[in-house]
């Protein structure tokens, strides 16, 4: 069973930076896709970026490229988001998930497991 665990949300102040943490179990990072999505209140859920299981491809939202880098540490499990020169409009819950496939996918709905979420609020 695939286990994802997200941690480094937080307040923080348009302008700023902060490194969201995404542990998962033995293995997870290189045998699934692995991605961050966020939800807003009231918005659906929606793709932040992605990495192969390979690690080799990425992709990222156009409203994230550039100010975002997600990269991984296959020996630590984990996936980190490294989000910068953030936004108010940045402020949600943001989730891992990993998919099966090989592909990245910026649908939600090709992810089958998630983290409970940690929540980013952007101030102006």
């Amino acid at each position: 069973q695939v286990q994802l665990v997200e941690s480094g949300g937080g307040l923080v102040q348009a302008g700023g930076s902060l490194r969201l943490s995404c542990a998962a179990s033995d293995r997870t990072v290189s045998t699934y896709t692995m991605a961050w999505f966020r939800q807003a209140p009231d918005k659906k859920r929606e793709f932040v970026a992605a990495i192969s299981r390979t690690g080799g491809n990425t992709d990222y939202a156009d409203s994230v490229m550039g100010r975002f880098t997600i990269s991984r540490d296959v020996a630590l499990n984990t996936v980190i988001l490294q989000m910068s020169s953030l936004k108010p409009e940045d402020t949600a819950v943001y989730y891992c998930g990993a998919g099966s496939g090989g592909l990245i996918w910026k649908s939600s709905a090709r992810y089958d497991y998630w983290g409970p979420g940690t929540q980013v609020t952007v101030s102006s």
